[in-house]
């Protein structure tokens, strides 16, 4: 992150309401790190919470606000997002990403670069999007990848995101990196499994990295272990 003074970091006003930009780590959940944060300032016995979930394999700027700073979240989740990440052409998986294995694979031979660089462009705008299966949306009070892990049928309904921009920032397949901005809610792993669709072909997400959040960037984002352990020292 960048260089901060000693005055700038502290105090901490858990309590008041601390606003915390965290760089989430590969593998943690959103809720990994806002429990960690939980039981590391516990004494205290504030609100912890988080502005906007990112998947377990996904990196990258995550908001954390503290004690009455937790009634701007949803404003805070309101805010639209820019994502980087790379979509790997010619194989599907059930979750549209890597969480799961990979189910069908497809032959790429014949896909261009000016199909990749036209599918991704036609991705900007208003559209509906249906949310992935394997996703944290309730049905009838239950997380949907519940339902999904255990086979059961159930419908979607899909959801009007608007995507500002879709940038192809680099090919080589079967990898495609890009940057893409979007508005809330909005599921990049979707968008990878719906690329390769578009393209008549298979694809899912095999990388994702969220830079920004309204005006906040993950460059100006805490590493977790720093901050726990600058916490922690404020606290001796």
């Amino acid at each position: 992150m960048s260089e901060l003074s000693t005055e700038e970091k502290t105090p901490f006003q858990f309590a008041e309401g601390q606003l915390l930009l965290v760089d989430k780590p590969y593998e943690w959940t959103s809720f990994d790190v806002v429990g960690k944060l939980r039981n590391t300032i516990k004494p205290l016995k504030v609100k912890v919470g988080h502005a906007g979930t990112l998947d377990p394999l996904a990196t990258g700027l995550l908001i954390i606000c503290t004690g009455k700073m937790t009634k701007q979240i949803d404003n805070f989740q309101a805010e639209d997002k820019e994502y980087t990440g790379t979509i790997t052409l010619g194989a599907t998986t059930p979750t549209f990403d890597l969480e799961s294995a990979v189910d069908q694979t497809f032959d790429i031979s014949h896909i261009s670069e000016e199909d990749i660089y036209r599918t991704a462009a036609s991705f900007v705008g208003e559209q509906d999007q249906y949310p992935p299966a394997h996703s944290a949306i309730k049905i009838d009070g239950e997380r949907v990848y519940e339902k999904a892990r255990r086979g059961e049928t159930f419908v979607l309904k899909p959801r009007q995101i608007t995507v500002h921009s879709f940038e192809v920032e680099k090919i080589a397949l079967p990898l495609i990196y890009f940057k893409i901005k979007c508005t809330k809610g909005t599921y990049i792993r979707s968008i990878a499994n719906d690329f390769g669709q578009r393209l008549e072909n298979g694809s899912h997400l095999s990388a994702l990295r969220r830079t920004k959040s309204g005006d906040f960037h993950v460059n100006d984002a805490w590493n977790l272990q720093d901050l726990i352990q600058t916490i922690k020292s404020h606290q001796q």
